[in-house]
């Protein structure tokens, strides 16, 4: 009877000690957490912009494609909503030319327009009403790209190596102008417990990144590691890491925002241009502009984690407001050293936050498309 008595006694002191660690923890992480919040509001109140208004009519044709390309819709049709004085939306399964000469707006914007019928684009042209098109998926599908670019008077692609493309096709204004991030979903945010990890990478798994990933999946497997996506099945190891990876899974913006926001450290890694599996571009147009999810995963104030392309010194500096890899060994060393340098890692990510709220949404790119579109100085509303 004593000695469970003592027994007892003693699983009782552990179970209040255990409480009581529980709680510094929590309280620890929630002191962090509100620090670091604390830190992520300075920031987003020093790059706060004010836009003027132009006095334009713009018709926006968005994609009408469906989840996932629903989110940029939103993200670029809301935007423009708080930046001209008339917005008329529509998409590609609309009867947009007839729409465009009853209303005669000043610009038409055709996002995509993969799916839009170049009829359309012609007969709004014969009309006199200005075009343009904003290409989201550059090189990835040139071939298509290529021949409805002449279509439009204006061009715009993402992908820096497809403006001489587009001019060599006789496009006489192309421009290049990379997509950004939509602050309005992702931000810093405050996570459940649930979606915290130390790594996070979120994508469809193509043959590089399969490649790439077959290297690093027993390493990844021995951290707190979340991947969400289709076709990561297809690894090698997979059953190693299953525990870990969201098979299947399409998330809206706002619940990818609280992954990256729940991550220490978010993988980016890009789609490659000589993938003949999914890709449409025979003439393997090299690709070296950053992908939307370089914006997004910095505007959530966590260190990311990319591969290497030329054109990104452009947007963030390296090691200081973004860090790189080259090689899955670099990848893992890197995520070693960030794992055990919170400060550091904290730092960087701050400082991708500030990057991108002041260079990198989408008022900032709509704000320098205007400028294109209608230079000169603004005339009253």
């Amino acid at each position: 009877m004593a000695v469970s008595l003592g027994r007892r006694v003693s699983s009782r002191k552990d179970l209040l000690r255990s409480k009581k660690v529980n709680r510094h923890g929590a309280f620890q992480l929630g002191w962090d957490h509100g620090y670091w919040y604390g830190q992520c509001e300075s920031v987003l109140k020093r790059t706060e912009r004010v836009f003027e208004v132009r006095p334009i009519h713009v018709l926006f044709v968005a994609t009408g494609k469906g989840f996932p390309y629903s989110p940029l819709d939103e993200a670029i049709s809301s935007t423009l909503r708080k930046m001209v004085s008339q917005l008329t939306v529509t998409d590609t399964t609309q009867n947009v030319s007839e729409l465009a000469k009853q209303i005669r707006p000043d610009i038409v914007i055709v996002l995509d327009g993969l799916q839009f019928d170049i009829v359309h684009a012609d007969e709004m042209r014969r009309a006199g009403i200005r075009t343009a098109i904003w290409f989201t998926d550059d090189p990835y599908y040139t071939d298509i790209t290529g021949t409805l670019a002449p279509h439009y008077d204006y061009v715009f692609t993402l992908e820096k190596t497809c403006v001489e493309l587009y001019r060599q096709l006789g496009c006489p204004r192309v421009h290049y102008l990379p997509l950004g991030a939509h602050p309005v979903e992702f931000r810093p945010r405050n996570p459940k417990l649930s979606q915290r990890h130390d790594v996070c990478f979120v994508g469809s798994a193509y043959v590089n990144r399969l490649a790439f990933f077959d290297q690093i999946t027993r390493y990844l497997s021995t951290k707190d590691t979340l991947i969400s996506g289709i076709w990561w099945e297809r690894l090698k190891d997979f059953d190693l890491i299953a525990s870990k990876v969201e098979l299947g899974r399409w998330m809206g913006p706002a619940e990818t925002a609280d992954i990256y926001n729940g991550a220490k450290i978010v993988i980016n890694m890009h789609r490659a241009h000589d993938d003949e599996t999914f890709n449409n571009n025979s003439a393997a147009i090299t690709a070296i502009s950053p992908n939307p999810r370089t914006f997004e995963i910095s505007a959530c104030a966590t260190l990311q984690l990319t591969d290497i392309r030329s054109d990104l010194p452009s947007f963030y500096t390296p090691d200081v407001d973004i860090v790189t890899y080259s090689s899955p060994q670099e990848m893992v060393d890197k995520i070693e050293y960030y794992l055990n340098h919170e400060a550091e890692r904290r730092e960087i990510a701050m400082r991708g936050l500030y990057r991108t709220m002041n260079e990198h949404t989408y008022e900032r790119r709509l704000d320098e498309m205007f400028a294109i579109l209608f230079p000169g100085p603004l005339l009253p509303l």
